[in-house]
Formats: C-alpha cells, sequence, structure tokens
C-alpha cells in the first residue's frame, strides 16, 4: 500500500462528551483529496470519521479512547451473542447505499428517547447529514427489518480490506433485543462474506459506560504504542 503524507491540524481544548470533568482534543485531517484507500490507512493509525471530518482524540492529559477493531475472521461468538442471534431469527435485514427518510425518522426516536441526555440531542436532519453521511465515502445502511418495519440502522463505511462501523441506531420499542449487539454481528458476518478483514468499532472507553461495551467481541485488537495489540495480550504486555 502506498503511503501518502497528509496535513494534521489539532483542535482548541472542548468539554469532553464522555468522561465528565475532562478536556478534549482532536488532530484532524486537513487533506482534501480524501477517498477509501486513504482512509482505510488512517484508520489503521487511529482515526475515525465525522461526517466529511477525520479525527482522532489527542488529550493533553488523558488516554482513555482505545482504538478498537476486530479480525473477522479470528472472531468467534460467546454465548450471549449466539443467543442474541437465536432471539432474533425472526428479523431480517438488507443493504442499501441510499439515504432515506425512515433512516432519519428512527434515528430520531432513537436519539431522542435514548440519548437525551448526550451531545446529539435533540435531533434534527442537518446533525443527521453532518454525522453520518460523507461526500467522499457514501457509506451504506445495514437496514434490520421486523416483517415490513424498519427497526434498526448499521451505518458502515466500506474500505477495500475493511468496514468501519460508523454508528447504529434502533426503534425504543425493540430495547430487548440487544439490536445493537446484533447490528455488529451482522457486519461481522457481511464484511467475512465479502473478504474483508477488519471491522473497526470506534473507541472502547472504559470509564463511559455507554462506550466500555466493545471488549465483548473477541478476541478484538486494541491500538497501542507497540502498534495493534491482541486484548487478551495486552495484560501480559503490562506486566
Amino acid at each position: 500500500m502506498n503511503s501518502k503524507s497528509v496535513s494534521v491540524g489539532i483542535s482548541q481544548p472542548f468539554d469532553c462528551n464522555y468522561i465528565e470533568g475532562n478536556k478534549e482534543q482532536l488532530l484532524v485531517i486537513q487533506e482534501p483529496q480524501i477517498d477509501a484507500a486513504l482512509f482505510e490507512q488512517l484508520l489503521t493509525m487511529g482515526f475515525r470519521r465525522n461526517g466529511n471530518a477525520i479525527y482522532k482524540p489527542r488529550c493533553p492529559s488523558c488516554q482513555a479512547c482505545q482504538s478498537i477493531r476486530l479480525n473477522v475472521n479470528d472472531f468467534i461468538l460467546s454465548k450471549r451473542q449466539k443467543r442474541t442471534l437465536k432471539n432474533n431469527q425472526d428479523l431480517h435485514w438488507k443493504v442499501t447505499h441510499t439515504s432515506r427518510p425512515e433512516h432519519y425518522d428512527l434515528y430520531q426516536r432513537y436519539i431522542n428517547e435514548r440519548h437525551n441526555d448526550g451531545p446529539m440531542f435533540p435531533a434534527s436532519p442537518t446533525q443527521y447529514d453532518d454525522f453520518l453521511l460523507s461526500d467522499w465515502l457514501p457509506p451504506m445502511f445495514i437496514e434490520v427489518f421486523d416483517q415490513d418495519r424498519l427497526i434498526g440502522v448499521a451505518v458502515t463505511d466500506e474500505m477495500m480490506s475493511s468496514f468501519s462501523a460508523i454508528y447504529s441506531y434502533f426503534d425504543p420499542d425493540y430495547a430487548d433485543r440487544s439490536l445493537g449487539s446484533l447490528m455488529i454481528l451482522i457486519q461481522c458476518q457481511l464484511a467475512k462474506s465479502l473478504g474483508k478483514r477488519f471491522l473497526y468499532l470506534g473507541y472502547q472507553i472504559d470509564q463511559n459506560r455507554k462506550m466500555n461495551y466493545k471488549r465483548q467481541y473477541r478476541p478484538y485488537q486494541i491500538l497501542t504504542a507497540l502498534g495493534w495489540q491482541v486484548g487478551e495480550n495486552l495484560t501480559a504486555l503490562s506486566r
């Protein structure tokens, strides 16, 4: 893979959205010629996409945000994940590359009912577009249905060798279905079927109860100063 130099800026510190009382600072890619190949290289370095922007936490006094990914060929279902698949056998899913009004309607309900204490509340069409859509890499939308009713959407970026899970949301009436977990499992299944190697899950934040679930998908890899390390090996490295 060819390497390319890019310009990187750094934001001013601002209040952290994930750990109360902390300050957050971001590295931001300042490169007008972004494409899927370059983005995939940046993913391996711990960057993420938010709309058209590519960023990475670079906080002066905190390293809580840990880039995490799965090698989909090594992924092993836990007993809990097997139950999630079994309990949702009556649902079906499909992939589209077109954003539909029904997507936003579901997103609005999800944010306003389940995340009304977070930075994305209140939801708005502009906020949705700026957060999830991209001019240089249109995402795919994995739609989950209960018969004809749309109940979940996983917004996912597809590159040559990987998927990047941008965001998932679902119908609050189906909260007992573990749809967030189901959509990660679907992304793993789809990535493997398409010959991808990795599914990037964003940042694992142990101190935040809404962001500390990603270690449940094993064996996961965490980006460290020594590169990507399998989670089970991290304890040994820290001794």
